[in-house]
């Protein structure tokens, strides 16, 4: 198989790993958008937990990482619900981390365990492990946190290829974890995630489709017109089914999601305000022998930082202009 990645170029993909590709988990994630409710109010707004899972597969493989690594990064987001996010929103999941909770649930009652048992590996043994190429805790890199950053903004026009090709040839691998070598490469991407997690996910449009959308499938839950085991679907059948619902509160819902919305940032007279999960990034660079957080190097980084803070902190106000 020729995988070919809008970031990473063509690759071909053989054995444990094409099977896993085409296998009905990962094949689902192509109908579920990586922004949650960001589609359905800005078409442009389209990458999928497909693409950032063959991303974060390839990427882990360039920074070296073993092919068990490289399939645990492939699956990391299969047990990802419809509308990916929303979900938490819906059922007040304040880490954000509803997918984390039925991981194991998703994988085991898939096909996945006996694709891994075919290739002479322990299912126990790549999703219990500890990847640490695929995952470290905020604020430190991770394939996983660089993917999305990378390919939302390269989708979305903010950053180049080249700028990306550069950031990644000075990311540096110690004892398994990635590090930068250099401070200039911090600073890029440090901008570029906060762009990403304020400027993108906190956009008000995007707020916007979030609250709308979680309080439609909320109401939906409530009154049993889906489960949530419907929301192990795709985005688009999920959204069928609401739009054959009779229910006239869903049916007034979903008309207020659409390409046309207009909203404004309003901390006076708003009508939503929402807060997202706080998402911070001080990678460390080595310096010698040593690993030094950059914001202790740069001003820029640290500044970057706070700045973060207290507008994720204060989360996102709101006013409808017209829907």
């Amino acid at each position: 198989m020729i995988v070919l990645d809008s970031i990473y170029g063509e690759h071909i993909v053989e054995g444990v790993l094409e099977e896993l590709i085409v296998s009905k988990p990962v094949q689902r994630l192509k109908g579920i958008h990586q922004g949650g409710a960001s589609y359905l109010v800005n078409e442009k707004w389209d990458v999928t937990r497909f693409d950032h899972s063959i991303g974060v597969m390839l990427l882990i493989k360039a920074l070296g990482g073993s092919l068990e690594e490289q399939i645990a990064g492939l699956l990391h987001d299969v047990s990802h619900t419809a509308f990916s996010h929303v979900i938490d929103f819906v059922l007040d999941c304040k880490d954000e981390d509803y997918h984390e909770k039925i991981y194991d649930q998703v994988i085991m009652e898939s096909e996945i365990p006996f694709i891994l048992k075919e290739y002479g590996y322990d299912c126990k043994v790549i999703f219990q492990s500890k990847w640490e190429l695929l995952e470290q805790p905020a604020p430190e890199l991770c394939a996983d946190r660089i993917d999305y950053t990378l390919r939302d903004m390269y989708q979305y026009g903010h950053i180049t290829r080249e700028s990306v090709n550069e950031f990644l040839d000075h990311g540096i691998i110690i004892n398994g974890r990635m590090y930068l070598d250099n401070i200039e490469s911090a600073e890029w991407f440090v901008k570029t995630y906060y762009s990403e997690v304020i400027d993108f996910f906190m956009n008000p449009l995007n707020i916007y489709g979030y609250d709308i959308l979680a309080k439609t499938l909320k109401v939906a839950l409530a009154k049993k017109l889906i489960s949530l085991d419907d929301l192990l679907s795709t985005d688009e059948e999920v959204m069928s089914l609401l739009s054959f619902t009779e229910d006239h509160e869903v049916q007034n819902l979903l008309k207020r999601i659409h390409g046309n919305v207009k909203v404004k940032e309003d901390q006076v007279e708003y009508d939503i305000h929402r807060k997202n999960k706080i998402r911070l990034i001080d990678p460390s660079i080595i310096q010698g022998t040593q690993l030094v957080r950059a914001s202790s190097l740069s001003e820029k980084v640290k500044k970057m930082g706070i700045e973060a803070y207290k507008k994720a902190s204060k989360g996102m106000y709101l006013k409808v202009i017209s829907d």
